[in-house]
C-alpha cells in the first residue's frame, strides 16, 4: 500500500499541475468546457484518496514524519475551505479552480520532498 501512495503521489501532483495550468490558461474564455469540471473533480478525488491512503499506511506503522503529514492536512483543510466557498468559485471557475490546483500541486510536491522530516 505504501508503494501505491508513493506512485500516486507523483501522479496526483502532476495532474493537479496540468489541470491547474489548463484552468489558468482558460481564464479569458466565456464558457468553461464540461471536461474541465470533470478533470477538476478527478484531481480532487485523487488527492483526497491520497490522504486516505496515507492515513491507512500510517495506521500500519509507517512513520512519514511530521512535515509530510502536515502538508497532507493542509491539502484537506484547503479542500474544506473550497467546499465552504464554492459559490464564490462560480464567478470565475477556470481561474479559481486553476489556482487551487496549482496551490495543491505545490503542497503535494512539498509533501513528497519532506517525507521523513520532523519539525
Amino acid at each position: 500500500m505504501s508503494s501505491i501512495h508513493t506512485t500516486w503521489g507523483y501522479i496526483a501532483a502532476g495532474l493537479s499541475g496540468v489541470i491547474g495550468l489548463w484552468g489558468v490558461l482558460m481564464t479569458k474564455r466565456e464558457s468553461v468546457p464540461r471536461a474541465f469540471y470533470w478533470a477538476v473533480g478527478v484531481v480532487i478525488v485523487g488527492l483526497l484518496a491520497q490522504i486516505l491512503i496515507g492515513i491507512f499506511v500510517m495506521s500500519g506503522g509507517v512513520d512519514p514524519g511530521n512535515v509530510h503529514v502536515f502538508y497532507g492536512v493542509v491539502i484537506a483543510v484547503t479542500f474544506t475551505f473550497v467546499y465552504i466557498y464554492r459559490a464564490q468559485f462560480q464567478k470565475r471557475p477556470a481561474l479559481y479552480y486553476g489556482l487551487l490546483l496549482l496551490f495543491t500541486m505545490g503542497l503535494g510536491i512539498r509533501g513528497i520532498m519532506s517525507f521523513g522530516e520532523n519539525f
